[in-house]
């Protein structure tokens, strides 16, 4: 487990005097913490939140959820139980934080004047305009009392050390959870910018755009000790390791992100030039603008384009191809699959029982394409959080 193997290299401080706090918060909480009341010595409480989907024990640990990728009102009651637990700590004891991918939707803490419906306002249009996930946090930053450094203030003056799971691309620290630990990405005015360019500002409530057009303020947060433990990119390479021998693996260097329909033709292009017997490997994080009413996520949808560009197995040779793109949280959009696998034939089962595959993307309706082809990855919850991997495998015969 990637917090085992930090701890064997970067052990939790022991504090002089007073207690530990630990804090487990993301969609691997449960796993992370009961990792950490392993390593702990001394006297410590211990609190994780997850969400839903997760039902994992924590072992000594109290464990909360909230909704995720749509904040809800257990959310926001757990984050107000964050704060106040965090915020217990002198500067004689100390404050563990275990961060995994999922915490900003999963711990709502609105400003003040801010509810929480307008924060699932937020949510919901920073989910569908397409944005990565360095523009959206920056903006969930700006609207809340927990992300971008807000905890460490909460903390604050105990001394604070985080360990982080990093589930975005690049592995900015301020980035992954929206940054509890780290500091602002951006200013309120950067905020009000990307909001305005995606054209979602004006659907937004009042309360927010007060809020964005606050002047900017420089947030004083207190230093802290934080830990990269494990990532997408440590992931994939890890895929690689677990390959048989006899195959030719190739794992691209260049992380798959953007609009979910370039990822798409690069992945292609890619298999194009493989050679049979090879596998290649992706890993990374891709958007959809949302222009329909349809059921899906990034990596069904990025599955679908794969099969309708390699929808004749000629342009691969005889042997075949299967692609499989998947979130290695289990769970890809606000659906209950982790993505797609689809091979050379994905596409004639699609239109055998009568479904229009352009129709149906133009429509964001992936699931149901899926469905139809028997072709959705159904993992449920890993209890993890290392953004996306994408597989695809050219068989040799």
């Amino acid at each position: 487990m990637a917090l085992r193997e930090a701890l064997a290299h970067s052990p939790f401080p022991v504090p002089k005097s007073g207690q530990t706090y630990l804090l487990a918060i993301g969609k691997g909480a449960p796993a992370m913490m009961r990792e950490a009341l392993n390593q702990v010595q001394g006297p410590h409480q211990a609190l994780a939140v997850c969400h839903h989907d997760n039902q994992e024990t924590a072992g000594e640990a109290r464990v909360l959820r909230g909704g995720h990728p749509v904040p809800d009102e257990a959310g926001l009651t757990a984050a107000k139980e964050v704060m106040a637990f965090v915020a217990q700590a002198t500067a004689e004891d100390q404050v563990i934080v275990l961060v995994s991918g999922g915490a900003s939707a999963i711990l709502p803490a609105p400003v003040a004047g801010v509810t929480l419906e307008d924060k699932m306002v937020l949510h919901k249009a920073l989910l569908g305009a397409g944005l990565d996930i360095v523009k959206m946090n920056l903006v969930r930053q700006q609207a809340s009392e927990i992300k971008g450094g807000g905890l460490l203030c909460a903390a604050a003056p105990a001394p604070v050390t985080g360990y982080i799971l990093s589930d975005v691309v690049n592995d900015d620290l301020r980035v992954v959870s929206s940054g509890p630990t780290v500091g602002p990405i951006g200013t309120r005015s950067q905020a009000r910018d990307i909001l305005q360019t995606a054209q979602i500002w004006d659907d937004l409530p009042a309360s927010l755009k007060s809020t964005f057009e606050q002047p900017d303020l420089a947030l004083e947060t207190p230093d802290a000790k934080n830990h990269l433990i494990g990532s997408n990119r440590k992931s994939v390479l890890a895929m690689a390791d677990a390959v048989p021998q006899g195959w030719s693996v190739e794992v691209d260097a260049t992380p798959l992100e953007g609009d979910v329909s370039d990822a798409a033709a690069y992945v292609v292009r890619q298999m194009q030039q493989a050679l049979p017997g090879s596998i290649l490997l992706f890993g990374g994080e891709t958007t959809v603008v949302l222009k329909g009413t349809g059921q899906g996520g990034r990596n069904q949808e990025l599955a679908v384009r794969v099969a309708e560009s390699l929808q004749s197995k000629e342009r691969l040779g005889e042997n075949g191809w299967v692609f499989l793109s998947g979130g290695t949280d289990g769970r890809d959009g606000p659906t209950d699959a982790a993505g797609g696998l689809v091979d050379e034939a994905s596409f004639a089962r699609m239109k055998a029982v009568g479904l229009d595959l352009p129709k149906h993307l133009a429509n964001n309706d992936s699931y149901a394409l899926l469905e139809a082809a028997g072709d959705l990855l159904l993992t449920e919850a890993t209890g993890t959080n290392v953004a996306d991997v994408q597989v695809a495998i050219l068989p040799k015969h």
